[in-house]
C-alpha cells in the first residue's frame, strides 16, 4: 500500500512556553493519524463497538529530532512495523515530517487488542486482520 499519511495542524494550544510543541502533543497526532487510518478502511467506533474489540497500548515512545515551529506545514504517517500473523500484537511507528522531507520525530507505539466483553487481550476478528492487512509497512518490517 502506498503511504498513508495526514496534514497536521498546528494550533496555539500545542505550543509549550519557548513556543515549541508540546511533547504531549506528539502522542496526540499520533492517536489521530492511527484512528483516521482505521476509520478510512472500514473500522470505525461503531464497527468496533459491534465486534466488541478495540486497540490498546503498552508503549509509547517519541523520538524528537528537529524543531517544530508554529507556522511549519509538517504531515504524519504511519507504517507498521512489527506484528504477529494474527495481528494480535503489533508495532505501529508515524513519521513527521515538514514539506520540504525533513524528519522532525519517530513515534513508535505498540499495542494490542482486547476483548471489550472478557476484558483480555485475544486475537482480533476477521475485521480487524483486513484492515491491518491494507497498513503500509516498514522497510524493516518484521513478523514475531
Amino acid at each position: 500500500m502506498p503511504e498513508f499519511s495526514r496534514v497536521i495542524q498546528l494550533r496555539w494550544s500545542d505550543l509549550d512556553p519557548n513556543f515549541h510543541i508540546r511533547h504531549s502533543v506528539y502522542y496526540d497526532w499520533g492517536a489521530f493519524v492511527r484512528i483516521e487510518f482505521l476509520n478510512e478502511y472500514g473500522l470505525n467506533y461503531q464497527v468496533m463497538e459491534e465486534i466488541k474489540f478495540g486497540p490498546i497500548l503498552f508503549r509509547e515512545e517519541c523520538v524528537f529530532r528537529k524543531e517544530i515551529r508554529s507556522g511549519d506545514e509538517i504531515k504524519m504517517n504511519l507504517q507498521l512495523i512489527r506484528s504477529k500473523k494474527d495481528f494480535s500484537r503489533w508495532s505501529i511507528q508515524h513519521q513527521i515530517t515538514k514539506t520540504d522531507g525533513t524528519l522532525c520525530s519517530v513515534l513508535t507505539v505498540d499495542g494490542a487488542w482486547i476483548d471489550v466483553v472478557k476484558r483480555k487481550l485475544s486475537s482480533p476478528p476477521e475485521k480487524v486482520c483486513e484492515v491491518f492487512e491494507k497498513m503500509p509497512k516498514g522497510e524493516a518490517f518484521e513478523w514475531t
